[in-house]
């Protein structure tokens, strides 16, 4: 009786173990898809783009104001053609003048007789102005070309503004709407906008600080970045390489695409006979679309870590970043670096370098951007489409090991993007310390006797 209950409370505890196991398998299976869409970043917890829309003054019939785009992204910045900004109006607002940017279609204005309003569309779609712009079209911090630095790259440089003369739109706080359905490209997709929030009015200091003003009306657009939504392939791969082993890891085949599976003819380009026509560079609104040499892995860009050397108390790193991509000038790239030991780099060759911690006190997160007018340009695919540095490191002895890949990164970013790593079990592995150390014996012996008998041979 008492072996029938005991099978009896085994069956109904595996029916139990088995549903639990499925629920939890479903639960996490559900959790992976969300956060493959999710836009936070666990390197850069706050960072967003915020864009600041202050009401300055009243217009007869609407408002003028400064929108303002604050890049508080520590690594991810917004690089040629540039940004695009574009919203829905609330009401049927038009925009009668802008100065530090403009729309791209001006829209339907043929209700209005002598002037005309810059745009007249419901949903505009505003871009900045190109340097060089006449300076009585500017404002501060405008005609950048739309590109915006990163806040922990170039922080004076993260700010990009234009101003903008609103009609139809309400004369005060009660009467003006704010405009809906924000979207921001930079220059592709990636960027999602929340809804536009009324906030304190900004306050103002003048040049000798001692007036201050504010808005008379400031609302907020926050947008976040996901790396999913920006494209469906990977940007960038890894390869490792030591001192310790022959044995060169290369990006995973495939990793961006394949040219034999899905690519059309053209797709790449062969380095050995290029195709002029094709590495030329088009100049529509599709030039961030990349034209890759034809690789293996068809990534744009490829970053080499090399273990180079060990030395009693340190050692040494290379990393070469290589451009695959023959429509992109990478002008102010930068490069995202997690390993344990950047708590005791020591010196860093023709980089900058900035510490991040995104896990408080834990030092093991890096910054890395050329020298400007040095290798802050990372030239298209060919002789001169590569940068690189090294980084000397002290030993810690608690920590420190050559085995089971410690000395290899655990993520690496390229301007924001996660990078695609080797897979764990194909690392360079450590040879065997006794084999080597009786090999290295032998040869020193052999080495001996053969000295001597050189000696001998001449007593």
């Amino acid at each position: 009786m008492f072996k029938k209950m005991y099978s009896c409370y085994n069956t109904k505890m595996g029916l139990f173990r088995f549903f639990a196991s499925t629920i939890l398998v479903l639960f996490l299976l559900s959790s992976f898809s969300f956060h493959s869409t999710d836009a936070f970043d666990p390197l850069d917890p706050n960072g967003n783009i915020t864009i600041k829309w202050d009401v300055n003054s009243w217009a007869p019939d609407g408002y003028v104001a400064v929108v303002t785009m604050y890049n508080f992204q520590q690594y991810r910045h917004i690089q040629a053609p540039g940004w695009s900004l574009g919203w829905t109006w609330a009401k049927k607002e038009v925009i009668w003048t802008m100065m530090g940017g403009q729309t791209t279609e001006q829209g339907d204005c043929s209700k209005y007789k002598g002037n005309i309003p810059h745009c007249c569309k419901k949903d505009p779609t505003v871009v900045d102005m190109l340097p060089g712009t006449p300076y009585n079209q500017q404002i501060a911090n405008c005609c950048k070309g739309g590109v915006i630095n990163s806040w922990g790259q170039d922080p004076a440089n993260a700010v990009s503004s234009f101003q903008i003369s609103v009609g139809a739109a309400g004369t005060t706080n009660k009467t003006v709407r704010v405009p809906k359905n924000f979207t921001l490209k930079a220059p592709g997709p990636g960027y999602t906008c929340g809804p536009a929030k009324i906030v304190k009015p900004t306050k103002f200091v003048s040049a000798d600080g001692r007036r201050v003003t504010q808005a008379m009306m400031t609302w907020n657009v926050t947008c976040t970045y996901s790396q999913f939504l920006a494209q469906k392939t990977p940007t960038c791969c890894v390869s490792l390489s030591s001192f310790y082993n022959d044995t060169i890891v290369p990006c995973p085949t495939c990793t961006c695409g394949c040219q034999s599976n899905g690519t059309q003819r053209g797709s790449c380009v062969d380095p050995e006979t290029p195709h002029l026509a094709s590495v030329v560079s088009d100049h529509g609104k599709n030039n961030y679309v990349p034209l890759v040499q034809c690789t293996k892995h068809m990534c744009p860009i490829r970053i080499h870590w090399h273990v180079k050397l060990n030395y009693k108390k340190y050692w040494r790193v290379k990393i070469t970043i290589t451009n695959f991509n023959y429509r992109m000038n990478y002008t102010q790239w930068n490069l995202v670096v997690q390993h344990p030991n950047f708590d005791n780099l020591t010196t860093l060759f023709s980089f900058n370098y900035k510490s991040l911690t995104p896990y408080g006190s834990i030092n093991d997160t890096a910054m890395l951007w050329g020298v400007k007018f040095y290798n802050d340009l990372l030239m298209q695919a060919g002789p001169s489409g590569n940068v690189q540095s090294e980084l000397l490191f002290r030993k810690d002895a608690s920590t420190f090991t050559f085995e089971k890949g410690w000395a290899f990164p655990h993520r690496i970013y390229f301007n924001g993007d996660n990078c695609v790593m080797p897979p764990p079990d194909a690392y360079p592995y450590l040879p065997n310390a006794g084999s080597r150390w009786e090999v290295s014996l032998i040869t020193l012996v052999v080495t001996l006797i053969a000295s001597m008998a050189v000696v001998l041979a001449y007593i």
